[in-house]
């Protein structure tokens, strides 16, 4: 680990030592995950992770994520958050993820009050300011703090960290944000077209692939994934049985994007 990354380290354990205790948003992601074990290091169990479990996040990804605490011998909350019942959210406008957290972050609150911890953090991180991410005013908006944001850390800092100082298991893990950002903005979202959209992810998971996003577009399945993984598509019968299932679960069409994997790939809509 370089001194830079060094002292952005020492500056965040400094920075979430002075909160003298936090309730954090915990997903099991690559940021979150890192950001509980360096809270939990340095104020015990006066931070206390929250996990909020909904038809928007993948049942694979909640399960990963509650093993690791349960294997580090880490207490936590799990909160109901269902979104689609957000007055807003169903319709998948552009501030979508804007309803999202602003629930999110009122029951995370509610939970550090009446665990008499003062503050709520999440895992925003510094490349994050760099995309279009409505849950940040959110947060902005309810005082939640963001201590990787705060100390510089980028997500390449972060994966190092977490591989070379805490040996965590998330130190190679791809980006996993919600499955509400699987569908174009204004296309509405519904429970049905969720499980669509989890059948595909949690195939390509399944049979080897890492790096993937399953995008809804109606009756149109895009496929995008990793730039090593798109020949694995067409090894060993993967193709025909990925368009079976596609097709079981109401897609008519299926397509392989040309260009890949990358994270946030709906929001290239809203670029000028």
């Amino acid at each position: 680990m370089d001194e830079c990354c060094k002292v952005k380290l020492d500056e965040l354990k400094n920075n979430i030592k002075t909160l003298n205790g936090c309730v954090a948003a915990y997903s099991g992601g690559v940021d979150s995950t890192l950001l509980v074990a360096v809270a939990r290091e340095e104020l015990g169990d006066r931070c206390l992770p929250v996990i909020a479990v909904s038809s928007t996040y993948p049942k694979r990804e909640f399960e990963a994520a509650v093993g690791w605490l349960n294997e580090s011998g880490i207490p936590f909350v799990v909160v109901e958050s269902e979104e689609l019942d957000i007055p807003g959210f169903a319709e998948n406008p552009t501030n979508r993820c804007y309803y999202c957290k602003q629930e999110l972050y009122a029951k995370i609150w509610r939970i550090a009050n009446e665990h008499g911890l003062p503050a709520v953090i999440d895992g925003a991180n510094a490349d994050d300011v760099g995309d279009f991410r409505p849950g940040m005013q959110a947060a902005r908006e309810m005082s939640v703090r963001s201590p990787l944001l705060e100390c510089g850390l980028t997500k390449a800092d972060i994966r190092e960290i977490s591989r070379t100082v805490y040996n965590l298991p998330t130190a190679d893990k791809q980006p996993m944000a919600c499955l509400s950002s699987r569908f174009p903005y204004g296309s509405r979202i519904t429970g049905e077209k969720l499980r669509q959209v989890e059948a595909i992810e949690e195939y390509l998971a399944d049979n080897g692939f890492t790096v993937f996003r399953a995008r809804h577009h109606g009756e149109v399945l895009r496929l995008e994934l990793g730039q090593q993984e798109i020949a694995l598509l067409l090894q060993g019968g993967l193709r025909d049985s990925l368009i079976r299932i596609a097709k079981e679960s109401g897609f008519t069409y299926v397509t392989v994007d040309l260009e890949g994997f990358r994270s946030g790939s709906m929001n290239e809509t809203l670029k000028t």
